[in-house]
This record gives structure tokens, C-alpha cells and sequence, in this order.
């Protein structure tokens, strides 16, 4: 039987209705505690004809925090808020999966406990600004993490994840890609430890590692996924030979029976949305390498999916903006309905107005086509 965008994908034991999946995008929607709203719960119900939702970055600690209003899953609050949204979403037959985040040096003191500095592998200031709950700031140059710190922050992974578990998330996904903390460690540009954490891909590999293995204690290891963006720009990353050390990492994971990889093909831009820039990075070996389901994410069309899930380079693909505009995304891509358009500027902070206001197809809209 031949595969396409709508028949039955899976992962691990979950049979996923379809092979789209709402990738995972912050829309600061959550109050300014981090605390997920009856807004968000809608916003996750609407798109619940997904095969899978994977939810927008999710801080595992305070100091995690990298943005103004983002829904954490450190707290009972947090946690309490999740399990509604979670439900919403499985009312209506969906499966959703949390996405676990620490943006390391992309945050700033002003999010920090105690307005500490930020934290990261190695004392190295990114370029540009940081966005904090008074505007656009300067990054600020991170604090390089000792050995010590790091078995912690493992610690509020597994946290987080004992939290996932609470709220009734089918899964998680580790983001391990787009600058954050676990990118951080494991592109040399950003990590130039000279400890058992820094120096060859087995080494910067420790920190990733360490979290699966406590993560994978929590939920079962075909209930976790991993992001990775091995080519991404954004966020100020580098790496000497991305497709070297891609190849490397991606090859270690294998024996590890993960859910799924899901990889930004390419590069994003400096506002954090996916660019179509000439690759560097091979990714057909990428995803020969890698023996689990396989997520490509990279502004995808509908030719373009079905094309990557017919010749085998994709399992499942998923889709950013065009699952935020159009809450039927399954639907408008079955019966070849044209897509509402995007409205970028209502992508960050905000209410309703560009993040449940989306109309799906209507009767009335067929009609009168």
C-alpha cells in the first residue's frame, strides 16, 4: 500500500490518523507566570485533526525562561494548565506531545531567578537582541556552566517530563535544535568546553545524551522524539562541519529506539521562521542513518510532502504557519481548498485576533466557490 499525507503514520505504539503534524511554534499566548490559558486550549483543539500536535517550546525551569509569556511545565499551575489543554485536544481524538526547551544564553537576566545571567557551555555572547517583557535588549555574554550545574538542569528535564506525565501528554519531544541550550552544547561554534562535555561529538554529546536517558525513564523511549536544526544560523549557531558532526551525532542516536527525529531541513531567518536557503547538509543520509520515524520540517507545501513521504525520505511531515492560519489544515489539503492567508504580525503576545480567529472552510465559503 502506497503512503501519502493521509494515510496512517505512527510512532512507537501510537497510530496517528494522518502523516501531518503541527510543528512546535511559540506564540506567547501564556500569562506572565507560564501558565497555559483557556485561550491556548483552544488554539490546541482547533488543530486537533493533526496526526500529532507538538506544542510550542516548553522551559523545563525558570531558568529556562527565554521569552516573555511562555507556558513552562515546572509548576502545579503550569502542570494543571497543560492537563487542560491536553484534554481539549484528546476530546477531539487528537494526540499531542510536549515540547521540552532550556534556551540557555537566548534568554536574559531580566527572565532569570534573581536576575542572574544567563547560562550556557561557554561564555559566549550571541549576536543581536534578547526579547524580554520591556522590549528588544542586547544579549547579554552567558555564564559558562560548571559540571555541577549540569547534572541539574538534567534533573529539571526529568522533572519536566514527570510533569508531561501529570498533565497527560501522549509524549515529548527534546529540542535539541534553533540555538537553545542543547544546540548549544552540540555545535563546536557555540561549545569550546575543554571537560568531559566539550571537545569531539561524543563529548558535546554528553549533555543530550543525559537527558534521554533520564527522559526515557519517565516515558517509554518510543514515546520521545528529538529536534535537531543542523544547519540553522539562527540564534547566532555555527559548526565547522555540520554535516561531519551531523552524521556523527545522528549515527550515535540510532541504537537508542526514539520515536521519531525530527529535523529542520535548512535555515531559518533572523525572526525565527523558516527560510528556503541553499542547503548545506546532505539529508537523505541524515535520514538513512537514523533507523526510527523520520519528521522533515522545512516550509513544506503539499507537493513537496507527498513528494518526501512517497519516496521514503519522510515518515511524517510538519507544518509551522500553515497549520496557525488554517485550523484545518487535514482538510484543506484532502479537498485542494485554497489556504487563509498568514498574518505575521500577530505571531508573538496578543489574544485571539491571528490565533483562534482562523475560520475554517465553511459551507457558505464552498458555494461560493
Amino acid at each position: 500500500m502506497n503512503s501519502d499525507l493521509f494515510s496512517r503514520g505512527q510512532i512507537g505504539d501510537l497510530k496517528l490518523s494522518n502523516r501531518m503534524v503541527m510543528a512546535p511554534l511559540s506564540r506567547s499566548r501564556a500569562t506572565p507566570e507560564g501558565v497555559p490559558t483557556a485561550l491556548m486550549a483552544e488554539h490546541y483543539q482547533q488543530r486537533a485533526s493533526a496526526g500529532l500536535i507538538i506544542t510550542e517550546s516548553v522551559p523545563v525551569s525558570h531558568q529556562g525562561i527565554g521569552y516573555p509569556n511562555t507556558p513552562g511545565i515546572f509548576t502545579p499551575e503550569q502542570t494543571a494548565g497543560w492537563l487542560r489543554v491536553v484534554n481539549t485536544v484528546h476530546s477531539q481524538g487528537g494526540l499531542i506531545f510536549a515540547q521540552l526547551q532550556h534556551c540557555g544564553r537566548i534568554s536574559h537576566s531580566s527572565h532569570q531567578p534573581d536576575n542572574a545571567i544567563p547560562v550556557a557551555p561557554s561564555a559566549l555572547q550571541p549576536d543581536g537582541v534578547a526579547f524580554t517583557a520591556e522590549g528588544y535588549k542586547p544579549f547579554e555574554t552567558p555564564r559558562a556552566l560548571e559540571i555541577s550545574e549540569i547534572k541539574g538542569i538534567v534533573k529539571q528535564y526529568r522533572m519536566a517530563a514527570e510533569n508531561c506525565l501529570l498533565a497527560g501528554f501522549d509524549g515529548v519531544e527534546v529540542h535539541g535544535g534553533n540555538g537553545y541550550l542543547v544546540d548549544q552544547f552540540l555545535r563546536d561554534g557555540t561549545n569550546q568546553r575543554c571537560d568531559e562535555y566539550g571537545g569531539n561529538v561524543a563529548n558535546r554529546m554528553r549533555f543530550l545524551n543525559e537527558i534521554l536517558d533520564t527522559v526515557t525513564e519517565i516515558y517509554p523511549v518510543d514515546r520521545v522524539g528529538l529536534r535537531l536544526s543542523p544547519e540553522n544560523l539562527f540564534n547566532s549557531m555555527s559548526d565547522s562541519d555540520p554535516q561531519s558532526h551531523f552524521e556523527n551525532i545522528v549515527e550515535r542516536l540510532a541504537h537508542r529506539g526514539l520515536g521519531y527525529l525530527h529535523v529542520l531541513e535548512t535555515s531559518m531567518d533572523i525572526t525565527g521562521h523558516v527560510v528556503g536557503a541553499p542547503r548545506t547538509i546532505d539529508y537523505v543520509r541524515l535520514r538513512k542513518l537514523f533507523p526510527g520515524a523520520y519528521i522533515a520540517n522545512n516550509g513544506y507545501n503539499k507537493e513537496r510532502a507527498q513528494d518526501a513521504i512517497r519516496s521514503g525520505h519522510a515518515d511524517l511531515i510538519s507544518f509551522g504557519a500553515a497549520f496557525l492560519a488554517n485550523p484545518d489544515l487535514v482538510r484543506r489539503f484532502q479537498e485542494n481548498i485554497p489556504l487563509n492567508r498568514v498574518d505575521k504580525s500577530t505571531f508573538y503576545g496578543g489574544g485571539a485576533t491571528g490565533y483562534t480567529d482562523y475560520p475554517p472552510f465553511s459551507r457558505e465559503e464552498a458555494l461560493a466557490v
